[in-house]
């Protein structure tokens, strides 16, 4: 079947199988890698964009069924050299470990601000509890997503990445 959506501001046409996950289609036919696999059963977040404004696990998220839907992934963040707020802040907090776990982390955390740009720590560690940090930074990575909000509440313009 043929479905139309936007991925990080680029309109696309694919040809999809019913079957293929949103993770698959973005890895394998469109080689956006930034996106990681791991579980593969919507445990461990890392494979987390942002669809619709809505931070959604990509792998149990049929593509089939996102006709007109706007994605965003870790790759549409940056606005040239420009890192996103949230990215800019968990490289000056040292909130990258290992990194596997980092796009998905950022995804989620950039719905949250986008939604609520003065979290408390109870709301981000909600928006936060389908990613697992295995190296367990998750102090630095609280602390980047304080410091990410208060820069995007200065009006940062690469506050709205898409």
């Amino acid at each position: 079947m043929q479905v139309q959506l936007t991925i990080n501001e680029k309109p696309h046409t694919l040809e999809l199988a019913g079957y293929e996950t949103l993770l698959e289609v973005l890895r394998d036919k469109l080689s956006m890698t930034g996106t990681k696999t791991a579980c593969q059963e919507s445990e461990c977040g890392t494979c987390t964009v942002i669809i619709n404004g809505k931070a959604t696990l990509s792998c149990i998220t049929l593509a089939a069924n996102l006709q007109g839907s706007q994605v965003r992934t870790i790759e549409g963040l940056c606005k040239g050299d420009s890192l996103h707020p949230v990215q800019k802040a968990f490289v000056e907090e040292g909130a990258v470990q290992c990194g596997f776990c980092i796009p998905g982390i950022i995804m989620s955390s950039v719905a949250l601000l986008e939604k609520n740009s003065n979290p408390t720590q109870t709301e981000i560690e909600y928006a936060l509890d389908g990613n697992i940090c295995r190296c367990a930074g998750y102090p630095k990575i609280f602390a980047a997503i304080r410091s990410a909000a208060k820069e995007m509440k200065k009006g940062n313009p690469s506050l709205h990445s898409g």
